[in-house]
C-alpha cells in the first residue's frame, strides 16, 4: 500500500510499504478516506525529535472497516469510523479514569500512545491506504454511513477535541471572556469551542494574517502580536482587568514579539499576565522534556523559564497535557451531527495521498494559506 514515510529533516515521500493485516483478535482494518496533517507532525518533520527514518505518519485518521479480528464484538465491515489519535486498552487505570492519552498498556515504560508518532509506541500511522486499530471496540467511534461531514468528522481525531479540552482545562464557562495564543488549527478550535461552551468574548492572538481573519470570521477578537504586546492590547479592551480565562494553543515553538527567534515560555508568560488574578490556564500546546531545536541549553533540556511567582500572586489555576479524546469525541460527534458545529472552516486544503510531500512543505512553511490539510488515499 501507499503511505507517507518520514525520510529526514524536512523530507517524506510516498512509498509502498507492508499493508497491515489483524495481529490479534480485537483489532480492526481501516480502509482510510481521510488523514490529516497535524503540527505536532512538523516536531518530527522538521528534524525536532527522536524520529527516525521510515516511520509511517499520521495520527489523525478516518476510514471504512474492512476486516475484523474474531474478538471483535460492537464494530462490522462495513462501517464508517474515526479513531482518537490517543491508542488506548479501555481497561488499565488511566483509561478507566477516563485518561486514555495515559494509557498504561500500550506503549511499555510510557504513559500514553499514538498512531505514527515518536516515542509512542509500534503504532504505524494512518497517512497510508490502510490502518491496523488495535483494542477497536475501544478506539474506534461509530459514524453515520456515507460521505456526508467527511471534513467535520476527521477533526474529532485531535484537533476539534484538543481545542475543546484547553477549554475544559481552563474551565471556560458562559459568559466569560477568553484569551487563545495561537491561531492555527488547535488555536482556532480552542476558540470556536470557547463560543460553543457560551463564552461571551474571545480574543485570537498570533501574527499569521489568514490565520487573524479566520478568527474574525468566526466572531472572535483578531490580536496581532506583531504590532504591539498582545497583554496590553488585550487589557485595553477589557478595561485593564484582562481577560477571565486564558489557552495556550502554542506550545514550545512559541516567538518572541517582533522577531523570529525562539521563546519557549513567551506564551506562558503572556498568559499569566493576561488572565485576570485568581483566573485559570488552559495549556494543550505541545512542551517536550526535552527539545533539540530548543534556543539555549536550558530549553533544549525542556526547562523554561516561567513567572511562577507571578502565577502564585494572582492565584492562577492551570491544567497541562494532551486530549483524552474519548472524553469528548461522542458529544462533538453528535453535535456535528445536528448541525449545532461545524469545524471543518478549519481546513485549507484537501489533497491526494500523493501530494503529502508538498503539502508538508506548505504547511511548514506556512505559504499558499496552508493551514490545516487533509489528504485523501
Amino acid at each position: 500500500m501507499k503511505a507517507v514515510v518520514y525520510q529526514g529533516p524536512f523530507s517524506v515521500a510516498v512509498e509502498d510499504v507492508e499493508k497491515p493485516s489483524i495481529q490479534h483478535p480485537n483489532d480492526v482494518i481501516v480502509r482510510i478516506t481521510s488523514t490529516a496533517i497535524c503540527g505536532s507532525d512538523l516536531h518530527m518533520y522538521e528534524g525536532r525529535t527522536a524520529a527516525e527514518p521510515g516511520i509511517v505518519f499520521g495520527h489523525e485518521n478516518m476510514g471504512i472497516i474492512e476486516d475484523c479480528g474474531a474478538g471483535v464484538t460492537s464494530l462490522e465491515e462495513g462501517d464508517r469510523v474515526v479513531m482518537p489519535f490517543n491508542v488506548a486498552c479501555g481497561f488499565c487505570t488511566n483509561c478507566v479514569e477516563g485518561y486514555t492519552g495515559y494509557c498504561l498498556t500500550v506503549n511499555p515504560g510510557f504513559a500514553g500512545g499514538a498512531y505514527g508518532y515518536v516515542a509512542m509506541g509500534p503504532w504505524t500511522g494512518g497517512q497510508a491506504e490502510y490502518l491496523r486499530v488495535p483494542y477497536a471496540d475501544f478506539n474506534c467511534l461509530k459514524l453515520p454511513p456515507g460521505e456526508e461531514h467527511e471534513r467535520d468528522f476527521i477533526l474529532l481525531a485531535d484537533i476539534f477535541p484538543t481545542g475543546y479540552h484547553g477549554c475544559e482545562l481552563a474551565q471556560v464557562r458562559p459568559g466569560e471572556s477568553v484569551a487563545v495564543y495561537g491561531g492555527g488549527p488547535v488555536g482556532l478550535m480552542a476558540a470556536y469551542s470557547a463560543m460553543l461552551r457560551g463564552a461571551k468574548k474571545v480574543f485570537v492572538v498570533d501574527r499569521v494574517a489568514e490565520r487573524l481573519a479566520k478568527a474574525e470570521e468566526i466572531g472572535a477578537v483578531p490580536i496581532n502580536f506583531a504590532e504591539g504586546d498582545p497583554v496590553e492590547q488585550i487589557k485595553d479592551q477589557t478595561g485593564g482587568v484582562g481577560t477571565d480565562k486564558g489557552v495556550d494553543a502554542v506550545g514550545y515553538q512559541a516567538t518572541a514579539q517582533g522577531t523570529d527567534r525562539e521563546e519557549p515560555a513567551t506564551v506562558l508568560n503572556s498568559l499569566v499576565g493576561t488572565v485576570r488574578a485568581t483566573g485559570a490556564l488552559g495549556v494543550p500546546g505541545l512542551y517536550v522534556p526535552a527539545d533539540p531545536g530548543g534556543p539555549d541549553e536550558e530549553a533544549k533540556k525542556g526547562m523554561l523559564l516561567v513567572s511562577v511567582g507571578r502565577l502564585f500572586e494572582k492565584g492562577l489555576r492551570m491544567g497541562t497535557g494532551q486530549c483524552n479524546v474519548k472524553r469528548y469525541n461522542r458529544f462533538l460527534r453528535d453535535m456535528i451531527i445536528e448541525g449545532r458545529a461545524e469545524p471543518s472552516f478549519v481546513v485549507s486544503h484537501e489533497l491526494p495521498l500523493d501530494q503529502a510531500p508538498s503539502a508538508y512543505e506548505k504547511f511548514d512553511q506556512r505559504v499558499e494559506g496552508y493551514t490545516k490539510v487533509v489528504l485523501h488515499p
